[in-house]
């Protein structure tokens, strides 16, 4: 695990109580892009209609509906250094779909906001800074 979970546990605590919906993707022991999919359907609490790719990834975190209301939506990731290790390609396309979802969603003032918190260090940790960085990818 990237990080303790007893110092995550209150924080994301305190979210809920606060009115958060606070949404947990643990990816500890994730290796494969089917299984991160299976993981983020079960994170999300997708619906059957969830066709575990990106296309439909990107979907699922512009839509939210299903959802209870709350004042903002907060998506902890967890566990997620051996799968970044391992799968660096998919790691960056899932990155990249979790910023667009977090942009879409700061976009609408009259929707609950989305965040992503990356728990713990990735793998870039010791990397100077802007080394680590590449362009935009197409999602398959």
């Amino acid at each position: 695990m990237s990080l303790d979970p007893r110092p995550l546990a209150p924080a994301l605590a305190a979210a809920e109580e606060a009115g958060t919906a606070v949404l947990r993707l643990d990816l500890d022991g994730v290796r494969s892009k089917a299984a991160l999919m299976r993981r983020c359907a079960e994170a999300l609490e997708a619906p059957e209609w969830f066709g575990a790719n990106w296309d439909a990834l990107a979907d699922a975190l512009s839509d939210l509906s299903w959802l209870p209301r709350a004042p903002a939506r907060l998506l902890a990731v967890t566990s997620w250094r051996g799968y970044a290790a391992e799968r660096a390609d998919d790691w960056e396309t899932l990155r990249e779909v979790l910023e667009e979802a977090v942009d879409f969603w700061r976009g609408r003032p009259d929707a609950a906001p989305l965040t992503v918190l990356l728990a713990g260090p990735g793998p870039e940790a010791g990397r100077a800074p802007g080394t680590a960085g590449r362009g935009p990818r197409r999602r398959h």
